[in-house]
C-alpha cells in the first residue's frame, strides 16, 4: 500500500490490505489495535511485557490480531509494514521506531490515528489542551462547561477516553476536550484543532528529551517544540498564558488558518483579546462585541472549587477554549460552579489543631510545585522522588520565605536538598531517607511524623513532591491515598 493511499482512509473506508504494527500493548495501544482490527487492518501487536494485559491479548487473538507480549517482543519490526502506530513516552531511539524510520514506515501515535479516523460528514471539533501543568483540570473543567451548554462532548485523550475510541463512537460528539501530552504531540502531524491552549512551559521530561537520538541538543527547546505543535492548523483560538512569555512565542511560531486569533489568559486585569481578573471575577474581553472598552463577566472566584492561584489560570484558560466555541457567560459560570477536581489536586486531608494536611499528589514537577506551593503561607513541604532530570533552584528561590520547613523522601531527594542548601539555609529539612532500606515504619508515616513536629497552628503540610512516584510508591495516587492514610491515623481521624 502506498503512503498516500494509506492517508486517504478514514473510518467509513475499508482498511483491508494495510498491514498495521502497533507498539505498546497499553490503553491507547489497546483502543488502536481493536479499533484496526474492526476496519479490517491486519494487526500485529507488541509489548515487552504481559502483566496485566492477558485477557484484552486473547480478545484480539479471537479476532484475528497477532500478539507478542514478552520480552525481546519488540526489538525487531515485521518485514511487511504499512503503518506502526507508537504508544505514547516510546522514545524515537526505541529499537522498533528506528527501523521504521530507516525502512521509510510512516510512525503514527495514537493521536494521529485518531484524527485520520474522525468520520468525514460528522467529525466533533478538539479543543486541545497541553501543557507541563494542568492539562487534565483544565480538561476536565472545559468539558463540564461543554455539558452545561448542552453540547454532547467527552474529555479525551490523555485523560477520560482514548481518543481513537471517542472518534469512533458510533454517536457522534459534538464536540470534544482532548488532553494532549507532549509524548503524544510528538508523533502527531496532520492535526489541526479547532481551538487549542498551551497552558504553561517548566522544566519536566527532560530525560526523555536527552536521550540519545533525541532531534535536538536541547532537550528542553524540543519539549517545548513538541507543546507548540498543538497549535498547527488552528482555525479559531490560540489560548496562551500570558505570565509565561514561552506560550505566546509557540503562538507567534505556529502556521494557523486565516483568522484564528491569538488570545491570552492572565491573574491581571486582561487587555483586549484577553481573559483575566477584575478583583475576584472572572472576565472575559476577547470574545464581546463591546471589548475595547468592557469585559464581560463569567463567573466569580468563590464559585469555583478552589482559590489557588494555578486553579483560577485553569478555569480562564478552559473558559477561553469554550468561549471560541461559541459557548454562552451563562454556560462557562455554570459549568465551572459544578466541577469538581480529581482526587490527590489541592486536596485537603484533614484540619486538625489548626493545622491543615493538603494532598497535591499530583505535582509531579518543580513547576507543578511551586505553583501549589504558592497558595499557601505558612508551609511544611513534603517533597521528593524521582526527579527525571529536573532542578528546583528556581522553585525553591520563589517559596522559600513561605516554608516553615521542609521533609524529603525518595530517591532524588538530594537533588531538592540541594537547592534549598544553596537558596534556603535557614529553612529546617528533614530527610526520612529513600525508603527502599531502613525502618520498618512505612515512609509516609515517617514523613507525617516528621511534617508533624515542624508545623505550627495555622500552617499548612502540603505535599506537592516536585516529583514522579514511582521509585516508592504505584503511582502518585497511591502516594496521596498512603499520605493521606497516614496523615488520619496520626490525628485520629481514621
Amino acid at each position: 500500500m502506498t503512503r498516500s493511499d494509506l492517508d486517504a482512509l478514514s473510518q467509513t473506508d475499508s482498511w483491508e490490505g494495510v498491514r498495521a504494527v502497533v507498539a505498546g500493548f497499553g490503553v491507547s495501544g489497546f483502543a488502536a489495535a481493536d479499533n484496526l482490527l474492526h476496519l479490517g487492518a491486519s494487526v500485529t501487536a507488541l509489548d515487552e511485557s504481559a502483566a496485566g494485559k492477558e485477557e484484552k491479548a486473547e480478545l484480539l487473538e479471537v479476532l484475528g490480531a497477532s500478539i507478542r507480549l514478552e520480552e525481546g517482543a519488540t526489538a525487531v519490526l515485521p518485514d511487511d509494514v504499512d503503518v506502526l502506530v507508537t504508544s505514547p513516552g516510546w522514545r524515537p531511539d526505541a529499537p522498533l521506531l528506528a527501523q521504521a524510520h530507516a525502512r521509510g514506515v510512516p510512525v503514527w501515535g495514537e493521536v494521529e490515528l485518531a484524527w485520520r479516523l474522525r468520520h468525514p460528514e460528522h467529525a466533533a471539533p478538539w479543543l486541545a489542551v497541553t501543557g507541563t501543568n494542568g492539562k487534565t483540570t483544565t480538561v476536565q473543567m472545559l468539558d463540564s462547561i461543554l455539558r452545561a451548554a448542552g453540547l454532547r462532548s467527552t474529555a479525551a485523550g490523555n485523560v477520560g477516553l482514548p481518543l481513537v475510541e471517542a472518534v469512533m463512537d458510533p454517536t457522534p460528539y459534538d464536540v470534544m476536550a482532548v488532553e494532549l501530552s507532549s509524548f503524544q504531540l510528538h508523533y502527531t502531524r496532520s492535526m489541526a484543532a479547532e481551538s487549542a491552549a498551551v497552558l504553561n512551559l517548566a522544566e519536566d521530561h527532560l530525560d526523555w528529551y536527552a536521550a540519545p537520538g533525541a532531534s535536538s541538543s536541547d532537550p528542553m527547546r524540543a519539549y517545548a517544540a513538541d507543546k507548540g505543535r498543538i497549535y498547527e492548523g488552528v482555525e479559531r483560538a490560540c489560548v496562551y498564558n500570558v505570565a509565561d512569555p514561552e506560550t505566546e512565542r509557540l503562538v507567534r511560531e505556529a502556521d494557523v488558518q486565516e483568522g484564528a486569533r491569538a488570545i491570552g489568559f492572565t491573574l491581571g486585569m486582561p487587555g483586549v483579546g484577553m481573559l483575566g481578573l477584575v478583583e475576584d471575577i472572572l472576565v472575559d474581553r476577547a470574545f464581546i462585541e463591546e471589548r475595547g472598552t468592557s469585559a464581560a463577566e463569567l463567573c466569580t472566584v468563590a464559585d469555583l472549587a478552589s482559590p489557588a492561584p494555578h486553579f483560577v489560570a485553569d478555569a480562564l484558560a478552559a473558559a477561553a477554549l469554550a468561549r471560541a466555541h461559541g459557548v454562552s457567560q451563562q454556560a462557562v459560570r455554570d459549568g465551572l460552579r459544578a466541577f469538581r477536581p480529581d482526587a490527590h489536586r489541592i486536596a485537603v486531608v484533614v484540619e486538625h489543631e489548626g493545622v491543615t494536611w493538603v494532598d497535591d499528589s499530583k505535582a509531579t514537577n518543580p513547576h507543578a510545585a511551586q505553583s501549589s506551593l504558592q497558595a499557601y503561607d505558612p508551609v511544611v513541604w513534603v517533597a521528593g522522588g524521582l526527579a527525571k532530570g529536573a532542578r528546583f533552584d528556581d522553585l525553591v528561590r520563589s517559596v522559600r520565605d513561605r516554608l516553615r520547613g521542609v521533609v524529603l523522601l525518595g530517591r532524588d531527594r538530594g537533588v531538592v536538598a540541594e537547592a534549598l542548601a544553596r537558596h534556603a539555609p535557614d529553612v529546617p529539612v528533614i530527610d526520612v531517607g529513600a525508603g527502599e532500606t531502613g525502618p520498618e515504619q512505612a515512609p509516609m508515616e515517617r514523613v507525617v511524623e516528621a511534617a508533624a513536629t515542624l508545623a505550627r497552628p495555622g500552617d499548612t503540610v502540603l505535599l506537592a513532591p516536585g516529583c514522579a512516584s514511582m521509585d516508592l510508591f504505584a503511582s502518585y495516587a497511591d502516594r496521596g491515598e498512603q499520605f493521606a492514610a497516614a496523615v488520619r491515623r496520626r490525628t485520629g481521624q481514621d
